[in-house]
C-alpha cells in the first residue's frame, strides 16, 4: 500500500485529503504543522511515496518542510498546496525540491490524478535505480557522469545530487546530447503521460540544474534555452 504523508493545518482540507485517499486505497498519515509533519517522516523512517504539505503551515512553513524532506530522500514525491495568489509560492516551492503543486480550492478528481501519477512516477523511478544494478550503471557525455544508480551527476571532482524530476530530465539530456527537446517532450518523459499540470515545473527544475551543474547558472554553457521551444544539453 502507498503511504502519503499529508501536512496541513487546516483541519476541514486535512480531513478531506485523508478521507478520499484511504477510500481510494492510499495509507494516509496526517500532520497539522510543519513540525509534526517532520516528526512523522521520521517516525516511519522515511518510509512514504509522496507528502502533500500546505505551504501556509505554522512552526515550519511548508517551503522548509519541502527543504528537509528533499534532504532526507531524492525520490520522494512532494506536492506542494498554493493558494491562487501565491504565484512566486509557487515557483519557490518548486525551487525548495517540490516536483509539482495543487492550486486550491481543487475538486477530488485533481487531487486524485495527482497523487495517483506522482505514486506511479515514483514507483518507475525507484524501479530503474532497482533495474541498474544489472545493467550499466552510468551514461558519460563529455565531462559529465550520471549515475543512474546514484541518481546523481559527477563533473569536474564534484557530484550533484539530483532529485528525481532533475534526474528523468537530465536521463532525457543524456539521451539526446545536442537536441533541442521542447518543453512538452521533456514533461511527457519525466512526469509522463497523464501529467495534470503545467510546463512550468519544466522550467523550474531547469533552474535547479543550472544550480547545480553550471558555474555561472546565469550563463549556462550546457542546459542552454532553445527560445520558443525548450531546452538544449550540451556536453
Amino acid at each position: 500500500m502507498k503511504r502519503i504523508l499529508v501536512a496541513e493545518d487546516e483541519k476541514s482540507i486535512r480531513d478531506f485529503i485523508l478521507f478520499n485517499l484511504r477510500r481510494n486505497g492510499y495509507e494516509a498519515v496526517e500532520a497539522a504543522d510543519g513540525e509534526e509533519a517532520l516528526r512523522q517522516y521520521d517516525r516511519y523512517n522515511g518510509e512514504f511515496d509522496a507528502a502533500l504539505l500546505d505551504i501556509m503551515m505554522p512552526k515550519l512553513d511548508g517551503m522548509r518542510v519541502c527543504a528537509a524532506l528533499r534532504q532526507r530522500s531524492g525520490t520522494l514525491g512532494i506536492v506542494m498546496l498554493t493558494a491562487k495568489t501565491q504565484e512566486m509560492d509557487k515557483v519557490n516551492g518548486l525551487l525548495s525540491g517540490a516536483d509539482d503543486y495543487i492550486t486550491k480550492p481543487f475538486s477530488l478528481s485533481e487531487l486524485m490524478a495527482r497523487v495517483d501519477a506522482i505514486c506511479r512516477r515514483v514507483s518507475v523511478s525507484r524501479g530503474a535505480a532497482d533495474a541498474a544494478d544489472g545493467a550499466a550503471d552510468s551514461i558519460s557525455l563529455g565531462g559529465f557522469t550520471l549515475h543512474l544508480k546514484g541518481r546523481n551527476v559527477e563533473f569536474g571532482g564534484n557530484v550533484a545530487e539530483l532529485t528525481q524530476m532533475e534526474f528523468k530530465i537530465m536521463e532525457y539530456f543524456f539521451k539526446n546530447p545536442n537536441i533541442a527537446l521542447p518543453r512538452e517532450e521533456i514533461l511527457k518523459y519525466a512526469w509522463g503521460a497523464d501529467f495534470y499540470g503545467d510546463d512550468k515545473v519544466v522550467d523550474v527544475n531547469i533552474r535547479r540544474l543550472r544550480m547545480k551543474l553550471e558555474e555561472t547558472p546565469s550563463q549556462p554553457h550546457h542546459l542552454l534555452t532553445v527560445w520558443g521551444l525548450g531546452y538544449k544539453w550540451i556536453p
